[in-house]
């Protein structure tokens, strides 16, 4: 540590109750306020070594971080010295470098602290949190694609190499060696995503440990300010970060309803290549974790980096796609059987769960939990749902994603149609129909609070007077607990597990 740099820190430290060290930043809590002041380094990606590389970051980090997080992010301030020696924030005399003001946040209201918080609801918040941020975000049009991930990979690739000895050669070389193949296979795909608009500036760095729960709303703060070729990516490698944390934390409920939430509310503003972009999310996963895998190991914890890149490697071999469909009576618990089936289904997260509910409001511009009148279900509007439903099944399996539709599919013609897209896709079908007794479908139905589920107890009565017929697939009866309902199927079908949640 260089003297002046040693002397900020010393003046900071000795008014702050707290100091937080990171690897390229020192964090000092006091009261109400956090100033956050670099680190004097250089480490390859990025440069803190002169007062005006420092100025320029922390410019940025406050303009960056305000855009989603206003109320944190406060002000930047000179740290000076006087004529007679003594450290000052904006005062006369010298400017030695510059400081960050913050709202103080409560540490533990960081999602990192408690990973166990983030439950499906919570899970699906963040999703949408992520698309809406992307949405506002400035089109790089000149940045990402393959180009922008081979800096990545260039990057990982001689930082794992000078690590080697300590986390493994064999397993380095592995990681190293099947992620180029894999990037070879995926760099169409990349530069077609940079020409259709996906790539922006972004939050860049969207762990756990850079979510913070205020008022039950997430928050995304301390974005990546120092570095465009980092920052300037595509979305999907964005939220990338999130969902292999996700998964790496055995959260992967959550890391499901995340890419749910964020695939729904993308979608009302991009088409299809939306969908079809999710070939390439097993390369973003495992080069997200292989990042993980380096900074920990340069943190003294190998134990960790090792568990990363054995991640990242994990990432790189996914399941083939399956197609299921959940069907059933209003009530039946298709959304609850289809969200703890769909973790354990497919590659990382999981199966992504198409909903006709959440589709018919997004056609509509509506919230997914916002009421639609009568008219919206005419028999015109739900095939438009129901041809929507079929197109991005499509696109999804052509990506290679595991796909779980959830309907009613009381109309006989549609079942069809699904059976059809498994056989078209050459993948395997699973469809499932749920069944319990009238009365537990009603319970359900009158305890329902913020469901995409627009039905009423008078919409299954008048399913049940329409008299369905024999279920057309596998019945299951979910009177029971779902956790036990879906745990059995798995167990008949040979798929315990298909792949286990978690790392």
């Amino acid at each position: 540590m260089q003297a002046d740099e040693a002397r900020i820190a010393t003046w900071f430290g000795d008014r702050a109750e707290t100091v937080i060290e990171t690897a390229c930043a020192r964090i000092y809590l006091s009261g109400p306020t956090a100033y956050k002041v670099k680190r004097w380094v250089d480490l390859g990606y990025l440069d803190f070594t002169t007062l005006e590389k420092r100025h320029w970051a922390i410019d940025r980090e406050l303009a960056f971080n305000q855009a989603a997080a206003a109320d944190i992010y406060r002000a930047v301030h000179a740290v000076t010295e006087a004529s007679d020696g003594h450290l000052a924030l904006d005062g006369p005399g010298r400017v030695l470098d510059y400081a960050l003001e913050m709202r103080r946040f409560d540490e533990t209201a960081v999602l990192s602290a408690h990973p166990e918080r983030v439950d499906g609801d919570l899970g699906e918040a963040l999703g949408r949190t992520v698309a809406a941020s992307h949405e506002k975000a400035p089109p790089r049009p000149q940045a990402g694609g393959s180009a922008g991930m081979k800096y990545v990979l260039n990057s990982n690739a001689h930082l794992l190499n000078e690590l080697a000895p300590q986390l493994g050669s064999s397993l380095v070389h592995a990681v190293l060696q099947k992620t180029e193949q894999t990037f070879a296979h995926q760099s169409p795909l990349l530069d077609a995503r940079q020409a259709q608009g996906f790539t922006r500036r972004c939050h860049a760095d969207l762990h756990l440990g850079n979510i913070l729960l205020e008022n039950g709303t997430p928050v995304l703060f301390d974005c990546i300010e120092f570095s465009d070729i980092l920052s300037d990516t595509d979305v999907q490698y964005d939220l990338a970060f999130l969902l292999m944390d996700l998964d790496f934390r055995d959260r992967r409920e959550a890391g499901v309803r995340a890419l749910d939430g964020w695939l729904d509310a993308s979608a009302r503003s991009e088409g299809p290549a939306l969908f079809e972009g999710l070939a390439a999310l097993p390369l973003m996963l495992s080069v997200r974790a292989a990042v993980r895998a380096h900074v920990e190991a340069h943190s003294g914890h190998m134990e960790a980096a090792r568990a990363y890149l054995k991640a990242a490697l994990d990432h790189l071999s996914p399941p083939p796609a399956r197609l299921l469909a959940v069907g059933g009576l209003s009530g039946s618990g298709k959304s609850r059987f289809s969200r703890q089936l769909a973790p354990r289904i497919g590659a990382s997260p999981g199966a992504v769960i198409l909903r006709t509910d959440e589709i018919r409001k997004r056609l509509a511009g509506q919230q997914p939990t916002a009421g639609l009148p009568q008219d919206h279900y005419s028999p015109e509007i739900s095939a438009r749902v129901y041809a929507t439903l079929l197109t991005e099944a499509r696109a999804l399996l052509s990506a290679g994603r595991s796909v779980i539709l959830d309907a009613t599919f009381l109309d006989p013609d549609f079942r069809v149609d699904v059976e059809h897209l498994g056989a078209e896709a050459s993948v395997p079908f699973h469809g499932i129909w749920l069944d319990a007794p009238p009365a537990i479908l009603k319970a359900r139905i009158e305890a329902r609070q913020n469901d995409a589920s627009d039905a009423t107890v008078a919409v299954l009565n008048s399913q049940i007077a329409r008299q369905p017929g024999p279920a057309p697939w596998q019945v299951i009866d979910t009177s029971g607990p779902i956790e036990a309902c879906v745990q059995n199927w798995l167990q008949d079908q040979g798929l315990l597990p298909d792949r286990p949640p978690g790392p």
